[in-house]
Order: structure tokens, then sequence, then C-alpha cells
């Protein structure tokens, strides 16, 4: 099973820092990195921002791994982590495995 982890940060630095570390230690295979405009709610306040989303393809055996390693370097008190199985090419998902093995 394959899955995708999806989370935001405040700076592009801080988005290839951890998609770096992620791929680096084997939780994914890849990371795409995209430059978003956000508006949300936070402590009582509409907030308007600019962040990067990074889309995290890892094997969902790796999933809590990947969500620890991201918490702790997250300067976020509260880091958007969601996560979803996704099903795709028979050999791309193979190498998704391979990377994350």
């Amino acid at each position: 099973m394959h899955s995708i982890v999806y989370t935001t940060t405040s700076s592009k630095e801080e988005a290839r820092k951890i998609a770096r570390e992620l791929v680096e230690g084997k939780l994914a295979a890849c990371i795409n990195i995209h430059e978003i405009d956000s508006v949300y709610s936070w402590e009582g306040n509409i907030e308007e921002e600019q962040e990067f989303a990074l889309s995290v393809k890892t094997a969902t055996s790796k999933i809590q791994q990947a969500i620890d390693r991201i918490k702790e370097m997250h300067s976020y008190e509260l880091p958007a982590i969601i996560t979803w199985k996704i099903s795709g090419d028979k050999e791309y998902l193979k190498w998704i495995s391979e990377m994350t093995d």
C-alpha cells in the first residue's frame, strides 16, 4: 500500500529541509513542494499567509514515522498533517516501495 502525507510550512527552506530529511531517511520516495496561498482561522483571527505545501509519497507502513519526523522538525505549533492512500501506475508504486525499503 502507498500513501501521500500532506503538510504545509511557512518557508521554502523549511519545506526543503523536511523533504530532504524524509527522503534521506527513506521515509519518502519523492516529495513535491508547491507554493500556495492559505486562508485559515487561528486563535480567533482569519489569517492569510503564503505557505509551501509538501506532498510526501511514501509506503503506507512508513506514515507514522514520517509524521513523527515532520512534527519533530516543524516550526508550527499545530502543523497540518493529512494522509490518504493512493493507487497508480504499478511501476511507479513499485519504485516508491523500493525507495522506502
